[in-house]
């Protein structure tokens, strides 16, 4: 083979490989989930908003990124997925909710009662809310208090609550390691906000299998 081929080879290969990487860039670009300008409660409270879950994406990466823990469901070797562990865990924090405004304990209940619960559960967080005009998402009262209760679980574990050391030790994340409020609320509000902005219906159904403690390895 000429030299001339030689580079029209080289030349050809790159091409093509540009070409691939900027068809799925753009298609990554485009299938992204999207981030509402606000999200609020029935009521009106201002729960987070989208720029919260930007600046709170940058601290989440500020501490390791990917190396304590994963989103979307990319796998994680020693901290959870965060996405599938904040939906598990919300889902739970739901049931219990749900089930205490009709003045009952969700762990009390039969298997046939529960089921009406979950299903409550389920369609509490499948319907879409997002208002195209303001850019806005509506919180049910029972999902905005669950949401303060999700951000307090995970203040007291990246922060310094001396409960959560053993989780802390099993996740491989160090005692204090957000230790700014600001920075912590900015944080729990993204990783809120990443699996609220996700397919629900696709994630939900790994997250039904989520432990609620201990090293999740590749989950």
């Amino acid at each position: 083979m000429t030299t001339k081929k030689l580079w029209l080879s080289l030349a050809l290969v790159m091409a093509s490989s540009f070409a691939v990487l900027l068809f799925f860039g753009n298609d990554i670009y485009r299938k992204a989930p999207p981030i509402p300008a606000k999200v609020i409660s029935e009521t009106g409270e201002v729960l987070f908003t989208g720029q919260d879950i930007k600046d709170g994406q940058n601290v989440w990466q500020s501490i390791g990124g990917q190396t304590v823990g994963s989103i979307w469901g990319h796998g994680a070797y020693i901290a959870p997925d965060w996405t599938a562990d904040y939906l598990h865990r919300e889902s739970l924090a739901m049931l219990t909710a749900l089930a205490e405004k009709d003045g009952k304990a969700y762990n009390s209940l039969s298997s046939e009662e529960q089921l009406v619960y979950k299903e409550r559960m389920k369609h509490d967080l499948r319907t879409n809310t997002f208002k195209s005009t303001d850019n806005t998402i509506t919180y049910s009262a029972s999902r905005a208090k669950v949401f303060h209760e999700m951000a307090g679980y995970y203040t007291k574990l990246f922060m310094s609550d001396p409960s959560f050391s053993l989780l802390r030790s099993q996740y491989a994340i160090k005692e204090g390691t957000i230790q700014d409020p600001e920075r912590m609320r900015l944080m729990a509000a993204s990783l809120h906000g990443v699996p609220g902005c996700v397919s629900l219906k696709d994630l939900m159904a790994r997250a039904s299998h989520l432990p609620t403690t201990g090293p999740m390895m590749n989950w």
